[in-house]
C-alpha cells in the first residue's frame, strides 16, 4: 500500500514552459494540427521555445539496458552490443544539435542470439528481424517532419532491422553507424569458444574451474558485438559495403575515442546529405547491392546474410539476388580476410578494423575491377572517391601501424591480397550443395570446413550413417553423451523439423560449436533444414529445401541411412545425397530419390509445442512470400493475392451445386 508521505509531497499542477512557439500566422491557419502540437509536446518536453521549430532528425537505436553516468548497470541489456550504444545516440543528438537541428531519438531493442541458444528464445530471433523493422519504419513515419534519420545498430537481428527499416525509408537522407566490436580479453577465451564449456566440461575436455573461470571473462569492454566475423559483424560490414555507414566504420571498437568520433562524424554525414538532397534510395541501389555481396564473399562473411541482403533488396524494391548470383559472386572474389571463425589465425574482428577493415579489402577489389566504383556512398561522394581518399589518408597509416605497435601483428596478414590467397591455399566461403536430400538448395560456409578433413584436391569428402533427431535439444544431449546413445566419429547428425515452420528457423550453434571444440567433432557433419550462427565452423550444412515440415526429403531421413557429402572448395560446388540403407551395397542417387519419395515423413517431425503464434504467423506469411531464399520477406502484394484467392476459394465452395 502506498504512504502517505509520497502523496503529501505530489503536485496537481505545474508551471508551463516559458515562450511562445515560434509559428506565423499563416501557419495556424494552413498548418496540420499535428505539426502544432508537436511543437507544443516539444517545448512540454524542456527544449528551448526557441529553437523547438528547427529541423528535426531521428536517431532510431537499438539501445537497451540502462546504465549509470559512470557506465555501471542500474538495469542490464540482453547483450553487450546494445549495452553502450546510448553514448552513440547521445554524441550524435549533441552534434545534431550543435549544428542547428532538432534531434529526435528512439529506440527498438533487439534480443541476443547467444542468451537464447538452445533455448525457446530462439523461436522468436529471426522472425523479431521483420517486426523490428516495421517497427521502426512506423516510428519513423510517426515523426512527420523527419528530415532524416540515423540508425544506430550493432548485433545480428538489431542491425539487419535496421537496414530494412532505412531500406524501406527510401524517400529520407539515412546513415547506419554501426554499434562496433567488443575488445578481446587478456586470458580469456573468445565470445564464441566460450559458449562450448557445457559441453566440453560434459566430454570431460575442461575441468569445472576452468569453465566457470573463462565463463567469467570472455568480454574485454562491456559494449560491442562479440569479436568474431558472425552475423553482427557480417552486418557491420555489409551496411558499409552497400554505402550506407560513413568508410571505416564498420568494426570499430566499442567505447574507444575512434568510435565516439564515428558518431559525430555520422550525424554530419546526415545533415549533408540531407543538404544536398540525397536519399536512401540514391545509395542503396542495385548497384549497392552486388557490392555487398562482393565484400560478404572477400570476408568470408555469416550465411545468415543471404536472408538480410535478400531481403534488403526486396524492401527498397531492387532485384533480390538468386543463388546463381551467389555463386558466382563467390567463385569471382577470392576470400581476403583472415578472421575468427574462417583462420587459419583467427583474428578477432577488432584487429580486422585496425588492418584497414571494409576500405582496405574494397582496395583489394577495386584492383581487380570487381566493385561499382560510381555508386554513390553516405559521404555525398562514390565508392571511388572514398577509397582514393583511404588509400593516402592519415587514418589508413594511423590504423596500420597502431596494429603493428599494439599487437604485433601484421596488417598484411589479416587482410591480404588475391595473390596471398592463392598463395595460402584461401578459397572463396560458400557452397550450395544440392541432391536428392536438398533439391531446393542449402549452404555452407565451405571455408569454415577443418582443413585436415580437406584432400589435396582442395574437397571435403564424407559418407557416414545418419542420427536423426527431431530438436536441437535432443542433438546436443547426444553430442554431450558418452553412452549407447553418443554421437560417434564419423556419423552425420540430421537435424529435421527446425525450419521455419518448425522453430522459426532456429540457430544450432551450441551443436557447431561444441562440435568443434571436442577432439572427434570434426569428423561429425551437420544437415539441418535450420539455419547456423555467423561463427558455426566445421561441415555444417544449413538451410535445406525443402524444409522437413513442407514435406523435404530431409524429414524423411531415418537412423542408420548412408549419407554422402561432396564439396569442392576449388569449384564451389556440392552435393548431399542419401545412398539408401546398405554400406555395402549403395544405391545411385536417382534412385535413392525414389525410395526417399516414399517414404512418410518422421514420425517425429511436428512444430514444437512452445513455437510462439507470432512466430507462427511469420512463418506463414514468409512462406507465401517465397521462404527462405527470398529473404523471409513480407511480400505484401503475394499475401494479399493469397488471401484474395483463399476467400474466392471458399465463397465458391459454398455457392448451391446444380443437380447434374
Amino acid at each position: 500500500m502506498p504512504g502517505a508521505d509520497p502523496l503529501l509531497k505530489t503536485r496537481t499542477k505545474g508551471v508551463g514552459p516559458v515562450g511562445q512557439l515560434p509559428v506565423s500566422k499563416e501557419q495556424l491557419r494552413e498548418a496540420p494540427s499535428g505539426d502544432l502540437f508537436g511543437l507544443t509536446q516539444n517545448a512540454g518536453m524542456g527544449w528551448r521555445a526557441s529553437e523547438i521549430g528547427r529541423d528535426p532528425y531521428l536517431i532510431i537505436s537499438t539501445a537497451g539496458g540502462l546504465r549509470h553516468p559512470d557506465g555501471s548497470p542500474i538495469a542490464l541489456g540482453y547483450h553487450t552490443g546494445h549495452w553502450e550504444i546510448d553514448r552513440l545516440v547521445k554524441i550524435a543528438a549533441e552534434t545534431f544539435s550543435a549544428e542547428g537541428a532538432l534531434p529526435f531519438a528512439a529506440a527498438c531493442s533487439d534480443p541476443c542470439d547467444g542468451r537464447s541458444q538452445g533455448t525457446t528464445g530462439m523461436f522468436d530471433s529471426l522472425p523479431y528481424r521483420n517486426d523490428a523493422a516495421t517497427t521502426m519504419r512506423r516510428l519513423i513515419r510517426s515523426l512527420p517532419r523527419r528530415k532524416g534519420v540515423l540508425g544506430i545498430a550493432t548485433c545480428d537481428k538489431g542491425l539487419p532491422a535496421t537496414l530494412l527499416a532505412l531500406a524501406g525509408s527510401g524517400d529520407l537522407p539515412g546513415v547506419i553507424v554501426p554499434g562496433g566490436v567488443t575488445l578481446p580479453a587478456e586470458g580469456g577465451e573468445d565470445a564464441g569458444k566460450v559458449q562450448t564449456i557445457g559441453a566440453r566440461f560434459a566430454q570431460g575436455a575442461i575441468s569445472y574451474d576452468y569453465a566457470v573461470d573463462m565463463g567469467c571473462k570472455a568480454c574485454g569492454s562491456p559494449g560491442g558485438g562479440c569479436q568474431f566475423l558472425g552475423t553482427a559483424a557480417t552486418s557491420q560490414v555489409v551496411s558499409e559495403a552497400m554505402g550506407l555507414s560513413l568508410p571505416h566504420s564498420a568494426l570499430c571498437p566499442s567505447g574507444e575515442p575512434v568510435w565516439k568520433d564515428l558518431a559525430k562524424r555520422s550525424a554530419i554525414a546526415l545533415l549533408r546529405l540531407s543538404e544536398a538532397g540525397i536519399t536512401v534510395s540514391d545509395i542503396l541501389t542495385q548497384k549497392a547491392i552486388d557490392n555487398a555481396m562482393i565484400v560478404h564473399a572477400a570476408f568470408g562473411g555469416s550465411t545468415n546474410l543471404l536472408l538480410h541482403i535478400s531481403a534488403i533488396a526486396h524492401t527498397a524494391g531492387l532485384r533480390t539476388p538468386v543463388v546463381e548470383d551467389w555463386t558466382r559472386v563467390n567463385r569471382s572474389t577470392p576470400r581476403l580476410v583472415d578472421a575468427l571463425p574462417n583462420g587459419p589465425r583467427n583474428h578477432p574482428t577488432v584487429q580486422v578494423f585496425m588492418a584497414g577493415g571494409v576500405p582496405e579489402v574494397m582496395l583489394h577489389l577495386r584492383e581487380m575491377g570487381l566493385l561499382h566504383l560510381d555508386a554513390l556512398t553516405s559521404t555525398g561522394q562514390s565508392l571511388g572517391e572514398n577509397l582514393a581518399w583511404w588509400e593516402k589518408s592519415d587514418a589508413r597509416s594511423q590504423a596500420l601501424e597502431r596494429l603493428r605497435e599494439l599487437d604485433k601483428v601484421d596488417p598484411e596478414e589479416v587482410i591480404f591480397g588475391p595473390a596471398y590467397a592463392r598463395e595460402k591455399g584461401y578459397t572463396s566461403a560458400l557452397v550450395f550443395p544440392t541432391g536428392n536430400i536438398a533439391p531446393d538448395g542449402s549452404v555452407i560456409k565451405a571455408t569454415s570446413i577443418d582443413p585436415t578433413m580437406v584432400d589435396q584436391e582442395n574437397c571435403f569428402h564424407h559418407e557416414g550413417k545418419a542420427r536423426v533427431f527431431a530438436s536441437e535439444s535432443a542433438a546436443i544431449k547426444a553430442i554431450k553423451s558418452k553412452g549407447k546413445d553418443a554421437i560417434n566419429k564419423g556419423d552425420v547428425i540430421v537435424l529435421i523439423g527446425c525450419g521455419p515452420t518448425g522453430t522459426g528457423m532456429e540457430e544450432t550453434y551450441q551443436l557447431t560449436s561444441a562440435l568443434k571444440h571436442l577432439s572427434w567433432g570434426k569428423h561429425v557433419p551437420v544437415l539441418t533444414d535450420a539455419r547456423f550462427s555467423g561463427v558455426s565452423t566445421g561441415a555444417c550444412i544449413g538451410h535445406i529445401g525443402p524444409e522437413a515440415l513442407a514435406g523435404g526429403p530431409i524429414g524423411k531421413l531415418r537412423d542408420g541411412d548412408r549419407i554422402e557429402i561432396h564439396i569442392d572448395r576449388n569449384e564451389l560446388t556440392g552435393s548431399i545425397n542419401f545412398l539408401g540403407t546398405d554400406e555395402g551395397d549403395p544405391l545411385s542417387a536417382s534412385d535413392a530419390a525414389d525410395v526417399l519419395q516414399k517414404r512418410e515423413t518422421h514420425s517425429s517431425v511436428s512444430p514444437h509445442p512452445q513455437l510462439p503464434d507470432d512466430t507462427r504467423l511469420w512463418a506463414a506469411l514468409q512462406d507465401v512470400s517465397g521462404g527462405t531464399w527470398n529473404g523471409c520477406v513480407y511480400d505484401v502484394d503475394k499475401i494479399i493475392e493469397t488471401l484474395e484467392a483463399g476467400k474466392k476459394a471458399i465463397a465458391e465452395s459454398r455457392e448451391p451445386q446444380e443437380d447434374s
